[in-house]
C-alpha cells in the first residue's frame, strides 16, 4: 500500500480515523464469551460497524499475546478478516518492536510476511541496524516512535543534551529521515502533545503521522489537525477505548459505529479547511 493509496482512502471516506482494536477480553460484552474466539467476534462486529468511517485499524499486539495461543489466533483472524473483506484499509501491528538485526528480521517475518499487516510500530533506540530489516520488506511500512502520548515521554524523548540543543526525539526523526521514504515510513506523534507538531512538520513535511492519545487520553483533535494535516492528508488519528468500549450491551457495535461517524464528521470539517477535500 502506497502513500497515494492511503491518501485516496482519506479523500474517499473524508476521514483519517484509525480505530484501535486494543481488545481486552475483560471489557467486552459478556455474551460474547460463549463464542470460541470471543475477541475475534468482538473485533469483527466493531470493524463492520466502523469501516465506513475509518481508513485504518491498529491492533495492539499485547492484548492478544497476553491470551496465549487463542489470542494469537484471534489476532490473525482479525487481520485476515480485514484483508479479505476490506482490502483498502491500512492495518497496523502496534507491536513496538526493535532489536538487533537478526531478531528484527524475525519480527518482520512474523508480522509483515506471515501475517498480512501493512505496517508495524518500531522503537528506534537501538539504531538503524535494528530498523532496516523491517524496511527491507517490500510494500510494507514501519511507524517509528518519535513522540509518544504517555507522561513518561518526558524522561527521555523530551530531553536535551545541553541548553539550546534539539530534543532527543528531534534527533531521532532527523536521523531516521535518511532510513526510509514517504512510502514505507511514518512517525508516531502523540496527540496529547500538539505543541510538537509544528516542529515535526518542519522535519518531516510530507510523511504520515500516526497519532495516538485522542479520546480517552484527552488529546485535542482540532489542535492536532490544524498543526498536522497536509494537502495529502498526512495524519492517521487513532481512537481506541472511546470507540470500542462506548457501550457494553448487545448494541456495542452500533454505538461504536455512531462514535466513529461523529469523529469522521469532525474530521471532514478539518479536511475541508486544509483543502484536502
Amino acid at each position: 500500500m502506497t502513500h497515494q493509496d492511503i491518501t485516496r482512502q482519506i479523500i474517499s471516506k473524508k476521514s483519517y480515523l484509525c480505530v484501535g482494536l486494543d481488545t481486552d477480553i475483560n471489557k467486552i460484552p459478556r455474551f460474547l464469551l460463549e463464542k470460541e474466539y470471543p475477541v475475534f467476534e468482538f473485533n469483527r462486529a466493531i470493524i463492520d460497524a466502523t469501516v465506513p468511517f475509518a481508513v485504518a485499524y491498529k491492533l495492539n499486539t499485547a492484548f492478544y499475546e497476553s491470551l496465549g495461543a487463542a489470542g494469537w489466533i484471534s489476532m490473525e483472524m482479525t487481520v485476515d478478516y480485514l484483508k479479505k473483506n476490506y482490502p483498502d484499509v491500512f492495518v497496523i501491528a502496534d507491536a513496538k518492536r526493535g532489536d538487533v538485526g537478526n531478531t528484527s528480521r524475525m519480527y518482520a517475518l512474523a508480522f509483515l510476511k506471515n501475517m498480512l499487516f501493512d505496517a508495524i510500530t518500531v522503537a528506534p533506540y537501538m539504531g538503524e541496524d535494528s530498523v532496516s530489516p523491517f524496511l527491507s520488506v517490500e510494500g510494507k511500512w514501519i511507524i517509528l516512535l518519535a513522540v509518544t502520548s504517555n507522561k513518561g515521554a518526558d524522561d527521555f524523548q523530551m530531553s536535551v543534551q545541553q541548553e539550546g540543543s534539539e530534543h532527543l526525539w528531534e534527533r531521532v526523526v532527523r536521523t531516521a529521515m535518511n532510513w526510509g521514504s514517504l512510502n514505507n515510513m511514518m512517525f508516531v506523534v502523540g496527540g496529547t502533545r500538539p505543541e510538537v507538531f509544528g516542529r515535526m512538520r518542519k522535519l518531516a513535511p510530507e510523511h504520515f503521522f500516526l497519532v495516538p492519545g485522542i479520546g480517552a487520553q484527552g488529546g485535542d483533535l482540532k489542535a492536532v489537525s490544524s498543526a498536522g494535516l497536509t494537502p495529502k492528508g498526512g495524519l492517521l488519528v487513532n481512537s481506541s477505548r472511546a470507540i470500542i468500549y462506548a457501550d457494553g450491551t448487545n448494541r456495542f457495535a452500533q454505538v461504536a459505529g455512531n462514535m466513529a461517524r461523529d469523529i469522521q464528521k469532525e474530521m471532514e470539517v478539518y479536511l475541508s479547511q486544509s483543502r484536502v477535500i
